[in-house]
């Protein structure tokens, strides 16, 4: 049976467009699309159980995968099979997750999974910028109860030009990389990274792809009408009490509300918000408990949240006592870990990041190896979220998602800022040792520091800041929070991180939790973020004004040098013996690749003791020397022969060549050492190569003065008559040559 597909369009201009199609592919689960756009494509299939799990919170898993075959690749490794995720993977299951995740209903509880697969590759098209959109139009074919059609979009900007969508390659000339997740009317997510762009351009780009968004989402619903919309499904829904409610909430706003009123410590804070509750709990008997103790655990989360947001709406006042634009206390120290390449701690209030930096050669560049990018970074950071950092104990399961993607930001925030002719491999580690509230934009303040500190010459510092915002509908009031702790991000209404220089913007990250959030909000809390950021761009400089002019002394020194393409082989040696030996006697890394334009040798030399690093230029000056015609040189004996000497020239150690006795000196020499003694140095006339022996021909007598009445002795010429003694030439031999056999 030919299935029915149904079809819908987008166009995106420049010729380019993306079909939502369905009906064809996985239909047996509740919703399915393949998203299309050039000749990439993506199957984006969603599922929901229809019994409640027996949690408080939706059990939701964003999977996208990329496949080795859509590209026509196999896996790397031994394994010839997909494994784990890569990190640019997880990094798209975040953008798609979290503008999902807040759509679905507070009391959904059922498990839902969204799976997203890479099918088929296009070089110019990248595919995570469609993955928000396959996963809403696969759900608005299902029956699932969710809010509306969302959008994803990412942005470039090129010339001053706003693009939808753009390529690779144009992203290599854009100022402007930003993916913004948005509904119809309000814009939910947004995150990228920017050539220090002004707080209005920022907000331009989210409009322009906003607008954009609009048409995804129209197109999702005419699919949707064209299938035929399923019923939302019916699910078991969380009972309310009204009585219950207010009885909790007249036992615990006032409470709360004199808690975080009096400026407390995080510990502090939170040991008095649980002895608020359990005097709560106290007030009902243990078969009350019993029946609606999740209902008293809801309403009294709820109080809690109305009393710290009225604080801040009604007083201006937050939990630590800070007005809403102040910036916690900061402390910054550098150089703090002997060993390592560079370091620096940066601690703001109850949150604290150790950073360090580790130089290498091109060959611990980290490897891209994905279906849609291959690749690797020369700049790249890593960040670590321990537990012990917000005094807790609980399992270590390996790289949460959460890790990946702050220290993503964190890295996207600072990698335009290393100049693109550093030498080194830099990798960035940021250890979180304290948390409450943003840790990764003190991982991009520690991160700034510690690569001042290791001596990379950094174009300009860059310093991070969370905001968050406390809105309420009714009255229309709001409040712009700076430098937000982990209970008002909990506690808020938007979560928005982001970096910069003096000059602008480099990287964004930002969740909106309240729909219709107003442009002139968004423009006040990225005026607001500017005065912080650069509040703590001034304790950063205070610190360390610029980058060290060097290395430390235990550091690796980076040396590189281009050689042509046929000295290459001579430098490595048979087996690599050359390369190895020099290694190993001047205690330096020697890596060598090749420039795909100029198709030349890059030979990087990377060592803590300079005299090593000079010998292996010394040697390679040495493998590439070529001496000149009629130049002079210095030479040293350094082999006595019968017929001359073996002489090496000073200036280029392990070329040496042959002075033939016959060229030691105009009168006739009979043995080698009247003239000349091993060790000897003196200088020598290149005469080129001699046609007969096609070897380098060198003269020490055309150096010195011809003896008065010296005469040149003929040039020999050739001896034909020896063919005729043995009997004539190659004729007479032809005829004595004895008739060949049949």
């Amino acid at each position: 049976m030919i299935p029915k597909v149904f079809r819908e369009v987008i166009d995106l201009g420049d010729g380019r467009e993306i079909s939502i199609e369905t009906g064809k592919l996985a239909k047996q689960a509740h919703g399915s699309v393949v998203v299309q756009s050039g000749k990439c494509m993506l199957l984006c299939t969603v599922v929901s159980n229809y019994k409640q799990s027996d949690v408080d919170f939706l059990p939701l898993t964003v999977d996208y995968r990329e496949k080795f075959a859509a590209s026509g690749r196999y896996p790397g490794g031994f394994f010839k099979r997909e494994a784990r995720p890569s990190d640019g993977e997880v990094l798209t299951m975040r953008l798609v997750d979290r503008v999902l995740r807040p759509l679905f209903p507070k009391d959904y509880h059922c498990e839902t999974q969204v799976m997203i697969q890479l099918m088929s590759h296009d070089d110019d098209v990248m595919p995570d910028a469609m993955a928000g959109l396959a996963a809403s139009a696969a759900i608005q074919l299902s029956d699932f109860p969710f809010e509306c059609a969302i959008s994803e979009c990412r942005v470039g900007r090129i010339d001053g030009k706003f693009i939808t969508n753009p390529t690779r390659a144009q992203l290599l000339e854009s100022d402007i990389d930003m993916v913004i997740g948005a509904s119809a009317d309000s814009v939910m997510m947004v995150e990228g990274e920017m050539g220090e762009i002004s707080e209005e351009d920022m907000v331009e780009a989210i409009k322009f792809a906003h607008e954009a968004i609009k048409v995804q989402v129209a197109a999702q619903m005419r699919l949707a009408e064209a299938v035929g919309r399923k019923a939302v499904r019916e699910y078991e829904t969380e009972s309310e009490d009204e009585a219950l409610a207010k009885k909790v909430r007249e036992l615990t706003y006032d409470k709360v509300y004199a808690v975080a009123r009096a400026a407390s410590a995080k510990h502090e804070r939170s040991a008095a918000f649980d002895a608020i509750k359990e005097e709560v709990k106290a007030s009902f008997t243990e078969e009350e408990l019993a029946e609606n103790s999740e209902l008293v655990k809801k309403y009294f989360y709820k109080a809690e949240k109305a009393a710290v947001r009225d604080l801040t709406l009604n007083e201006g006042l937050r939990l630590d006592g800070r007005k809403t634009n102040e910036i916690r206390p900061i402390w910054c120290e550098i150089d703090y870990l002997p060993s390592t390449h560079g370091s620096a701690i940066f601690t703001r209030g109850e949150t604290q990041a150790l950073a360090t930096v580790t130089l290498g050669t091109s060959r611990e560049a980290n490897q891209i190896d994905m279906p849609s990018f291959e690749g690797e970074e020369t700049f790249y950071l890593h960040y670590n979220f321990p537990p012990f950092s917000t005094g807790e104990a609980r399992p270590i399961r390996g790289t949460s998602r959460r890790e990946v993607g702050h220290g993503n930001l964190a890295q996207r925030a600072l990698k335009r800022m290393v100049p693109a002719d550093c030498p080194y491999t830099v990798r960035v580690v940021s250890e979180v040792l304290e948390s409450n509230g943003s840790s990764s934009m003190a991982t991009v303040c520690s991160g700034t520091m510690a690569l001042m500190d290791a001596g990379v010459q950094l174009k300009k510092p860059v310093s991070g800041i969370a905001m968050g915002l406390i809105t309420d509908v009714e009255t229309g009031k709001y409040a712009v929070l700076s430098d937000i702790l982990g209970d008002e991000d909990h506690l808020g209404d938007m979560d928005f991180k982001v970096t910069g220089t003096a000059d602008g913007i480099t990287a964004c990250q930002m969740d909106i939790k309240v729909k219709g959030l107003s442009y002139e909000i968004l423009v006040k809390a990225l005026k607001q973020a500017r005065d912080g950021r650069l509040h703590i761009l001034e304790k950063l400089v205070e610190t360390i004004a610029a980058p060290n002019e060097d290395v430390k002394p235990h550091a690796p020194k980076m040396v590189t040098k281009i050689i042509p393409n046929e000295f290459i082989g001579a430098l490595i040696g048979p087996g690599g013996k050359v390369i190895q030996e020099l290694q190993k006697t001047t205690k330096t890394t020697i890596v060598i690749n090749e420039d795909p334009v100029t198709e030349e040798g890059i030979v990087e030399i990377l060592g803590t003791n300079q005299a090593g690093i000079d010998a292996v230029l010394a040697k390679i000056d040495s493998l590439m020397f070529k001496p000149q015609v009629d130049s002079v040189y210095e030479v040293k004996v350094i082999k006595m022969l019968d017929f001359g000497a073996v002489v090496e020239y000073m200036d280029a150690p392990g070329n040496e060549t042959l002075l033939h006795v016959s060229e030691l000196a105009w009168e006739r020499t009979e043995n080698v050492s009247d003239v000349v003694n091993m060790g000897d140095v003196f200088d020598v006339k290149y005469l080129g190569v001699d046609p007969r022996t096609r070897k380098d021909k060198v003269s020490r007598k055309a150096l010195l003065p011809k003896p008065e009445g010296y005469k040149e002795r003929p040039p020999r010429e050739r001896n034909d008559r020896r063919d005729d003694r043995r009997g004539g030439g190659r004729d007479s031999r032809d005829r004595d040559r004895k008739p060949r056999r049949d």
